[in-house]
């Protein structure tokens, strides 16, 4: 099995990054990991919702190539669906057994997701209501991925 976290935006802080290596370590018991982080466009302060638009718009065009015909793509949105993390590791589960190979996860930039991204998506998922940086909310996911393997494989690693 592939998982392939697609982001936009390049990860800098070092406590990320070592996070990131320290989970993408523990799935490789379970699965190849890839992280595919995208260049964002520069937002402009005030910027026009047209300009808005069209920068939703180059990013989905670096985002959609990566993502392959086969794929189960979770796309993470404010507007997903919510669930447990025992709830989240039977939907990666469910993916396998319907014969997807890779489950491919897109994060957006700043601006979130232009709606081309979202029509992808196999699953639009939400951590909740909550903002977070898109560059902390890579190892919120690759963290939640990893606990997802742990559950299928009855690990106390969950409680």
């Amino acid at each position: 099995m592939k998982v392939k976290v697609i982001s936009v935006g390049k990860l800098k802080e070092k406590y990320l990054k070592d996070g990131l290596a320290e989970y993408s370590k523990r799935i490789s018991r379970f699965a190849q990991l890839e992280l595919i982080e995208l260049a964002d466009e520069k937002t402009p302060d005030k910027a026009s919702s047209a300009e808005n638009q069209a920068i939703l718009k180059k990013e989905a065009d670096r985002i959609l190539p990566k993502i392959g015909e086969r794929d189960f793509v979770v796309v993470l949105a404010i507007e997903g669906k919510q669930f447990p993390s025992e709830d989240f590791s039977k939907q990666l589960a469910s993916a396998t057994l319907q014969g997807y190979s890779t489950i491919s996860f897109v994060i957006g930039g700043s601006l979130g997701l232009d709606p081309s991204v979202k029509s992808r998506a196999n699953l639009l998922l939400s951590f909740g209501k909550l903002t977070l940086p898109h560059q902390l909310m890579k190892l919120v996911l690759v963290e939640q991925i990893y606990r997802a393997f742990m559950i299928q494989q009855g690990s106390p690693y969950h409680k």
